[in-house]
């Protein structure tokens, strides 16, 4: 199946390196035929009425989207999703990711958070599923009476100099191109939550953009811009986690003092008359009551 080539004009800037549904997640076709190959395509056709119902939707979206429609895109999507086959985890996790792409654009930071992490959830589904199922036996006794006329007629010489090629079969090439698309969408799901994660900011969101950032630099399937995101983020990421916890470990202080002072007033106090010192001997503290201390 052929594959979308990706201009490198439209990466230059980080907002604009989350490339658009329609490009992600083609609307030619791609995604919509991906059921396919899946370990679920022959159920129903009813179900398949549905899946076909549901891809045309997605078309739509993608050209709301590419309209800059995003609100509505959303709404096309949800619908796509809606009558989207529940065990369709794969088809299911491409829409979200492409929701996660709309509310991007909206600068909703933490619905795209939560798109991507949905996608992120379905995909992690589709792994585990490919995993149990390359791991059951499939023993073909036509096969093993090949291979004992082989041994019959090639000597054990020949046999070193020249080993027989195993040809892919089409379940086993099936498998490997789910799994390629597979960790195509996980790439784009894990950039866009990263990067409203990002966006978003907090020590907790900070430190989860980084985690993704992690993740992704592991990742071979990147596009030479994507990974220029990455290494950048993760240059630039470690001193904004660190500034936002001690920025919200002082919050945090701040607003245990006032607890205590509220507490201790009553009675003349305040957290000021206990100090905490350290013991530079044994690394561990001692409180100590200054009873001179006036409560502010």
């Amino acid at each position: 199946m052929p594959q979308r080539s990706i201009s490198r004009d439209s990466t230059q800037r980080i907002e604009r390196s989350e490339r658009d549904p329609v490009q992600s997640e083609d609307p030619s076709g791609e995604d919509a035929q991906d059921h396919r190959a899946g370990p679920h395509a022959n159920r129903s056709s009813p179900s398949q009425s549905l899946l076909s119902e549901s891809n045309e939707k997605k078309s739509d979206a993608n050209a709301l989207f590419s309209s800059a429609k995003y609100e509505n895109a959303i709404h096309k999507y949800e619908e796509a999703t809606a009558i989207c086959p529940h065990y369709l985890d794969y088809e299911l996790a491409v829409l979200k990711s492409n929701i996660a792409a709309c509310h991007l654009k909206l600068e909703q930071y933490k619905e795209a958070i939560q798109s991507a992490t949905d996608s992120l959830d379905g995909l992690t589904r589709c792994e585990k599923a490919a995993l149990e199922s390359a791991e059951e036996p499939n023993e073909d006794p036509k096969n093993e009476t090949e291979e004992d006329e082989v041994e019959e007629i090639v000597s054990a010489g020949a046999q070193k100099s020249a080993p027989a090629i195993v040809e892919e079969t089409d379940t086993q090439r099936a498998a490997r191109k789910r799994q390629d698309d597979i960790l195509r969408i996980k790439a784009k799901a894990l950039m866009r939550r990263a990067r409203a994660r990002s966006e978003l900011g907090g020590w907790s969101n900070l430190s989860g953009a980084e985690e993704d950032y992690k993740t992704l630099s592991t990742m071979a399937n990147l596009t030479s811009a994507d990974e220029k995101i990455v290494r950048t983020q993760l240059r630039t990421l470690p001193p904004r986690v660190k500034a936002a916890q001690e920025k919200e470990m002082s919050e945090m202080w701040g607003k245990l003092k006032d607890l205590g002072n509220g507490i201790l007033k009553p009675f003349g106090l305040s957290t000021d008359n206990f100090q905490m010192v350290k013991d530079e001997k044994t690394g561990g503290y001692s409180m100590n009551f200054n009873q001179n201390q006036k409560p502010q």
